[in-house]
């Protein structure tokens, strides 16, 4: 039940997302309901699923092929500093 509680705030802040685009200020009132909605959906979901899943898992199943791709870039680069770099401090 908690990773359909994770899939319902996933697709609910990409739904928001998707309408800040088309927001224009709060100026329209179709797209601000459903930002307002989106996000209000997304974290209410997510706090029911932070109850049992911790918070890395739930956030590392938020990301996107690129977004696990920018992590393996981050900790390659992090792992090449400390073993190969002479500048960091050991």
């Amino acid at each position: 039940m908690n990773y359909l509680y994770l899939t319902i705030a996933i697709v609910s802040e990409v739904i928001g997302t998707s309408a800040l685009k088309a927001l224009e200020g709060f100026s329209k009132l179709t797209p601000s309901i459903l930002v307002v909605i989106g996000y209000g959906t997304a974290f209410y979901f997510l706090s029911l699923t932070l109850k049992t899943i911790p918070v890395g898992i739930a956030y590392a199943m938020w990301l996107d092929l690129a977004g696990w791709i920018g992590i393996f870039l981050i900790a390659t680069g992090v792992v090449v500093l400390n073993v190969l770099s002479k500048t960091s401090a050991h």
